[in-house]
């Protein structure tokens, strides 16, 4: 595993955290993605603090499973337990964005999930984006982001969601955590989160009880997800 590789990872989170920028999913630093090579069990993680204007990919941090900082001066994302716990509970994902972004963030302090309410939310997420109750007191106090990528691995695993199939969650006060088979779909999954909580709050504002069927849900979902995929250039 030679500092080429290793810069190419720190590359590609570097990208991506740059991007949540221009998508205006960021304010100030409340945000970061993190980008896993799981074969080498690292991963690559925006430093704690830096303002995104002065950020050089350099500037990334590589982490281990242990949460060891491998080679770096700089301290990673405060959120990087979240980010390890994620990755080791969830076999399948390979980078993961999180950011305090208005409109999911909006859902979240209301501790609501996000609807499922058309064919665009449909298209990427298999259902209600959840929104995740607020964690209790004593591991807010004791290990506060270890245990936030804790809740976030046994909800899932106790609402049997696939983690691919339903690629990100709101946690209740804070904000959304978005994740994908890779970094950039991890991105596009952030993207896609931001404006469907957009697109929800303002078509409840129009109509308080909307029920869309499942069988367009399922029927969207499926044409871009798993084996029976048809849509795009395949």
């Amino acid at each position: 595993m030679g500092t080429g590789y290793l810069d190419q990872l720190k590359q590609e989170a570097f990208e991506v955290n740059m991007g949540i920028v221009r998508e205006r999913l960021v304010v100030l630093t409340w945000g970061n993605a993190s980008s896993f090579d799981r074969a080498n069990g690292i991963f690559a993680i925006k430093p704690s603090g830096v303002s995104y204007s002065l950020l050089k990919w350099q500037d990334i941090v590589l982490v281990d499973l242990d949460g060891n900082v491998i080679d770096s001066k700089l301290k990673p994302s405060s959120d990087t337990l979240t980010h390890l716990e994620i990755y080791k509970g969830f076999s399948s994902v390979g980078g993961i964005v999180h950011t305090h972004s208005p409109w999911a963030t909006i859902w979240a302090q209301a501790s609501k999930s996000i609807p499922v309410l058309g064919t665009t939310h449909s298209d990427h997420f298999n259902g209600d984006v959840p929104c995740l109750p607020y964690l209790n007191k004593d591991k807010v106090e004791s290990a506060y982001e270890k245990e936030t990528g804790i809740q976030i691995v046994e909800f899932f695993k106790e609402q049997k969601l696939d983690p691919i199939h339903m690629p990100g969650c709101l946690l209740s006060g804070h904000a959304s955590f978005a994740w994908g088979e890779t970094l950039q779909k991890a991105f596009e999954n952030a993207v896609a989160l931001e404006s469907c909580a957009h697109m929800a709050f303002h078509s409840l504002g129009l109509k308080n009880n909307i029920e869309f069927p499942r069988y367009i849900l399922n029927k969207h979902f499926t044409r871009k997800h798993g084996q029976n995929a048809y849509y795009g250039q395949l």
